[in-house]
This record gives C-alpha cells, structure tokens and sequence, in this order.
C-alpha cells in the first residue's frame, strides 16, 4: 500500500486526512513515480475545496492533495517515450492522482528527466510555479526596457516571474507584504508595499503613461485595482481570477509538455531562476505545510520532502 495525504469530500482542512491506497500501476501514457519531494500550492487546497470542477469535480473520492512533484521512476506506460524505469523525473499529476504521496503517477508528456545538477526540492517547484512564471513572460513577450507590474510577487510564481523578467530586461515593480521586502528586491525588482496608504498612487508614477504589463497573482479586488494602470486593458494577466475578462484582461495561457518543464529546470541549472524554497516540511506535517500555504502569506516556495520512504503519517490527522 501506498501513503497518501488527501481528502474524502470538498471542505476546508477539516476534510485532510492520511490515506492508504494501492500501488500505482500506469497506464499507456503514464510512469509511476516513487516521490523524494512534492511542491505545496494554492491551487491544492482550491481543489480541496472544490473551487475547480473542471479538473477535479469528475475525479471519486478519496483524492489526493498536490500537482507537482519529483523523484524516481518506478514503472512506465508502454506509449511512453524519453523516460526509462530509474530515472530521477519531475513532472504534473495531471492524472489526478495527486502528489502528497510516497508514490503517484504523472502523465508521460507532462514528466522530464532531472538534470544531474538539479535538486529535487527545486525540480518539484518547476511543474507548477516555474511553468506558470515562464508561461506568463512568454505571453506578455515585452521588449527589453519595458515596465512589468506583479501584483503579489512574494510568492513562488511571482518571485519566479520577476527573475525571469529582470533576465529579459523588464524593469519590474511588485506588490506585496513588508515581511517580503528583502526577499522581493533580492530579485532586482523594486518593493512597493500593498498596504500603505498611497500604495496605487506610488504604483502609478512609476509608469506615468501605463504599464506594458501587469500581473495579478492576488486576484478579487486587488485585481481590479490594479488593473486601470496598465496602458492597454489586454496587458493585464491574470494567474487564478478568471474574471479578469471583465477589466478586459486575459488569464494566463498554460503550457504543461515535457519541453515546457525542460525550459524551466534548463533555466534554473544556468542561474537564472531560483524558486526560493523557503519552507521544507516531512510528509507527517503535511496538514502544517498546506495551512502555511492557505494562510496566503508564505513567501517563496514550500515542499514537502518524502526522501525518507519510511515515514508515514498518521490516518485521521
């Protein structure tokens, strides 16, 4: 039996729990994935909640928690091509079988092997943090010079944009709390801090005639407000509101391939993207690692490390 942490109805964290399930057996386009690490997201507890019907609404119960992780390939589907049993990999849970696990499946074209000089703890933040970040830039694909808002930048994505923009040089100004300053700026982009009085105003003189982009990672209301100070209404993109069509803004368009996942891990090997993992938690503290996550004021990235195959966690914490 396999070790998992998920959930048997959409709820709040009151719904987690530790699971035993059967080892996984891939199917034709899927491997098998014994998990060292698994990257912790906002969208984990927004499928929890059931925020997301379309990926996870169809899917029975128990699921497990997690998108992202990496580790060693255990077992690979006979359609699958470029990866071999032994392989240290990272890729999407795209299968729905989720990574808060001692051992999953991922989706073959959605898998990549890990460089040698990468760690797992930073192949498990490319999947979802790193492949959105990159996604964001090449949609925007602004000319070096211009001005790059992101509304919420001290977390894994939007840290992960501004290294990217700052290597294609963007001049980037970013939102978010003052516990995130030293982090923020370490990217080369200039803090701006959300909640002091004047915030928007301050946001405005650095771009007199507009913003060539904005990202909004934080959504809602700060969404909105956010949004009037780019200079066309089709600059605004948006991570997780899809209402920003309503500003005239366009969500972010997501690319999950295999080549997409090699761009990223290519990216960090050379030194231009560092996920700023900041919080590692043992699979037992899985329900700790979540909530700091959930909390939405975590900065930088946070994991889950299951290298130790013999940790287990508790059934009914």
């Amino acid at each position: 039996m396999v070790n998992a942490y998920g959930y048997r109805a959409f709820g709040g964290p009151d719904v987690q729990e530790f699971l035993d399930r059967p080892a996984p057996v891939p199917g034709a386009h899927e491997v098998a994935l014994a998990v060292a690490v698994a990257g912790v997201n906002p969208l984990d507890h927004v499928l929890r909640a059931g925020g997301v019907p379309m990926i996870n609404g169809h899917l029975p119960f128990p699921q497990v928690l997690g998108m992202e992780a990496a580790g060693v390939v255990t077992a690979v589907g006979t359609a699958v091509t470029g990866l071999a049993v032994g392989d240290r990999a990272f890729g999407f849970a795209l299968t729905g079988a989720g990574t808060y696990a001692t051992d999953t499946l991922l989706l073959g074209s959605a898998t990549a092997r890990t460089p040698d000089a990468l760690s797992d703890e930073w192949a498990a933040t490319v999947p979802v943090a790193g492949t959105t970040a990159l996604d964001v830039v090449d949609q925007l694909a602004l000319p070096r010079g211009g001005r790059l808002l992101v509304n919420g930048i001290g977390g894994g994505v939007g840290l992960a944009v501004a290294q990217l923009a700052r290597a294609g040089g963007l001049e980037v100004i970013g939102t978010a709390g003052v516990t995130k300053r030293d982090v923020v700026t370490g990217t080369g982009a200039v803090f701006v801090d959300h909640r002091a009085p004047g915030a928007i105003d301050r946001l405005r003189a650095f771009a007199p005639g507009g913003f060539d982009g904005v990202v909004d990672l934080v959504g809602g209301a700060s969404l909105r407000a956010v949004a009037p100070l780019a200079a066309t209404p089709r600059a605004v993109v948006s991570v997780g509101d899809p209402t920003v069509g309503e500003v005239g803004g366009v969500v972010v368009e997501r690319h999950t391939d295999r080549r997409t996942l090699e761009r990223v891990a290519a990216l960090m090997v050379q030194g231009v993207l560092d996920p700023h993992v900041t919080a590692v938690y043992p699979f037992d503290r899985a329900a700790q690692a979540l909530a700091r996550v959930e909390d939405g004021h975590a900065t930088g990235k946070t994991v889950l490390d299951l290298s130790a195959r013999g940790q287990r966690g508790q059934r009914g914490q």
